[in-house]
């Protein structure tokens, strides 16, 4: 038996009958194909599934699609434009801070949640809040490195 789910997705509302068993991210991906966000361990362990739930990074793997109803998701195609980037892309496009890209969303969106939170982190503050995200291309210098740059873009 499905279930209505109604959430405020990249901020505009949307709305998809659910099975009980669906989680967040089967949502996006399958039923909405928002494919940005990545099927990664599927046990909340890579981070490549992350995406901000009310502003906050969750594994989207791990929470069941109707526990998000009527909250505000944003997804990696809720981040910027193409002809305008979020600063943090702009950044790691910059600092070639991403090679093959599977990790980038996440990575992305736990960094935005850290500088909404805190606009001019230190380095450990990065390395702590990209914790949960696992990169196996790169050593996260040059994440870190353009986390930092976005930080100084960001006015606030």
């Amino acid at each position: 038996m499905s279930d209505q789910v109604r959430i405020e997705l990249n901020g505009e509302w949307k709305e998809a009958s659910v099975e009980p068993e669906t989680t967040l991210l089967e949502l996006l991906r399958d039923i909405w194909g928002l494919t940005g966000t990545k099927r990664g361990c599927d046990e909340g362990d890579c981070g490549a599934c992350t995406v901000l739930l009310d502003g906050q990074p969750v594994n989207s793997c791990l929470i069941l699609a109707l526990r998000v109803n009527g909250r505000q998701v944003t997804t990696i195609e809720g981040l910027g434009e193409v002809e305008h980037l979020h600063p943090l892309q702009t950044a790691f496009v910059q600092y070639g801070a991403l090679q093959c890209g599977f990790c980038g969303p996440g990575i992305l969106l736990s960094a935005k949640a850290l500088l909404d939170s805190n606009p001019h982190p230190t380095r450990t503050e990065i390395q702590q809040a990209l914790s949960g995200n696992i990169c196996r291309c790169t050593g996260y210098s040059k994440i870190i490195e353009a986390v930092l740059s976005a930080s100084l873009m960001i006015k606030k």
